[in-house]
């Protein structure tokens, strides 16, 4: 009896012992399989970095936008040569470069060098002992295509600064070890010739890591190849009038991604997206503001003759019309007002209508307020407020100067509206977060569209559009081909590096009966909206129509 309870205690002992081995093995395995694993590879290799550790960002069709292009790059274990060595090998790439220009990693043992060099050349150094040539992936391509709008990183932090960058660096930053690849080496860190490279390989991410966008890289590049033969700085924005998609979006002058320090201390504003990130006064584009809160107020005569004099006088205060070296544009009703862009006639309705109900339609078509369409470095702009809008102040508010400020953004969001009738879209720039492969995780909630004017009224400011291109300030432009447009110009005085310039505007559709595409063009330093931005938005719209 007595030894058969010692077999069974016996028996359970090992059954116990055998238990602890299985979980013992089952943690270290499985649980902790891939740690030691990793622990394992670190011990004999040395990694080094061949991706960029951040998702991808991409246009509406899954046209990559980063982490695309790859420069050959050399790896050299520097413990394997002395310093002459090492100079003759550097010599051979280029004969000014030094040790001390490239990037050194692994406490001083591995030297990283971007290669221009053609093959032929490599092959001088190609088979030597304690060298690997491997493609690297850069983030950026060095085109700086939609550059404000994709923005940069911190380097070193891996932090993302500005644009889509900053507003999702959580989804965008990876894991540290995402994209390394190792190089195997003996307990003193010396390369064991003949084994190599290998991936430290990673578990394939199925959570958002990236970002696709509303933009059509196509568009992109048409706007950019357009503003940048023109020479001129300032913005574009292309919107989707039916869904309030931002399809391109260009801020000038541009910026290399790969080298923003240099930009830190610059005057010329470069790191800035203009397009929402500086507000500029909108000029006679705000007569569309001015147009709808008459409108609404019933108290104006479409069919009343007003009578323009070439300037018009608010208490000791002259504000000129354009039209005033040539004495004014006699009588004319509200529509010829509009299209000829009349400064005298629009003060007189803004007397009519008052500066408290133009602020609010200014209001209800989105100024003074941020738009979101998904980047942090978005403006309000301002409207005035109080003691601003009394008396005297009416004549600046009618025709969009004095302390109205507007963004780019702002001023397309107005377009769209009176493109769809008096509905407001939605208007965004991200349409979802997405795997590494472009696979939808999360499509970004947008707010339904909603009416903020009488589509009577819409439909009615649409046909004064209309006129401003076939008739008004913007005739010099031909839209015929392409279906027509109507919009709208504006010649801002503002204060740039500290003298008094022209901010020239112009904001449109087209085509002008059933609308696609709204544009604005604003640029810097201009003539007029008619002479300096009309002409950027028949170009680009006419270029867009070819790739329709």
């Amino acid at each position: 009896m007595k030894m058969r309870r010692r077999l069974i205690f016996f028996y359970c002992a090992a059954l116990f012992i055998f238990g602890l081995i299985i979980v013992r093995l089952f943690y270290i395995q499985i649980i902790k399989g891939e740690e030691y694993k990793q622990a394992a590879i670190r011990q004999r290799t040395i990694e080094i970095k061949l991706k960029p550790s951040r998702g991808m960002i991409f246009d509406r069709n899954l046209i990559p936008l980063t982490n695309k292009n790859k420069i050959k790059t050399m790896f050299i274990f520097r413990n394997m040569y002395n310093e002459k060595e090492l100079s003759k090998i550097l010599k051979i790439l280029d004969s000014k470069n030094s040790i001390k220009k490239y990037k050194v990693l692994s406490n001083g043992n591995i030297i990283e060098i971007p290669l221009d060099k053609e093959a032929d050349d490599l092959k001088k150094i190609g088979n030597l002992k304690g060298i690997y040539v491997k493609d690297k992936i850069k983030r950026y391509d060095g085109k700086n295509v939609l550059s404000h709008v994709i923005g940069y990183v911190n380097k070193s932090e891996n932090k993302g600064q500005s644009g889509i960058e900053r507003a999702f660096d959580n989804i965008l930053k990876l894991e540290d070890s995402y994209g390394k690849s190792a190089l195997v080496v003996d307990g003193r860190k010396n390369l064991i010739p003949g084994i190599g490279m290998i991936d430290v390989l990673k578990k394939r991410n199925e959570r958002a890591t990236g970002i696709k966008l509303t933009i059509d890289y196509n568009i992109q590049k048409i706007v950019e190849r357009v503003i940048d033969s023109e020479k001129k700085n300032g913005a574009v924005i292309v919107a989707n009038v039916k869904s309030g998609d931002i399809l391109a979006m260009v801020s000038r002058p541009n910026f290399d991604q790969e080298n923003v320090v240099k930009y830190f201390n610059s005057d010329n504003m470069e790191l800035y997206n203009k397009a929402v990130q500086v507000a500029y006064p909108p000029g006679s584009l705000f007569k569309i503001i001015v147009l709808a809160a008459a409108l609404e107020s019933g108290k104006v005569d479409l069919d009343k003759k007003y009578f323009c004099k070439g300037y018009e006088e608010i208490g000791n205060i002259k504000i000129a019309c354009h039209s005033h070296k040539t004495g004014g544009h006699g009588e004319i009703n509200l529509e010829e007002a509009f299209y000829n862009s009349c400064n005298s006639i629009f003060i007189q309705i803004g007397k009519i209508v008052g500066a408290k109900n133009i602020i609010q339609t200014a209001k209800k078509f989105g100024f003074g307020e941020l738009i979101n369409i998904g980047l942090l470095e978005e403006v309000k702009g301002n409207l005035p407020e109080g003691n601003d809008i009394l008396g005297p102040a009416i004549g600046n508010i009618s025709i969009g100067q004095g302390s109205i400020e507007v963004t780019p953004l702002q001023i397309t969001n107005m377009i769209v509206t009176i493109a769809n009738n008096g509905i407001m879209k939605d208007m965004s720039i991200v349409d979802s977060l997405v795997t590494e492969d472009g696979r939808v995780i999360k499509k970004i909630k947008r707010d339904k569209p909603k009416r903020i004017l009488n589509s009577y009224y819409a439909k009615l400011i649409r046909r004064y559009m209309e006129k401003v291109v076939t008739m008004g300030t913007a005739k010099n432009i031909s839209m015929e081909e392409i279906g027509g447009a109507a919009g709208k110009t504006g010649s801002a005085q503002a204060v740039y590096n500290k003298r008094e310039t022209i901010h020239a505007w112009f904001a449109g559709y087209f085509p002008k009966d059933n609308p696609k595409y709204a544009i604005t063009v604003l640029i810097e330093n201009g003539i007029s909206g008619g002479k300096t931005a009309a002409p950027i938005f028949e170009k680009i719209a006419k270029e867009i129509e070819k790739i329709e």
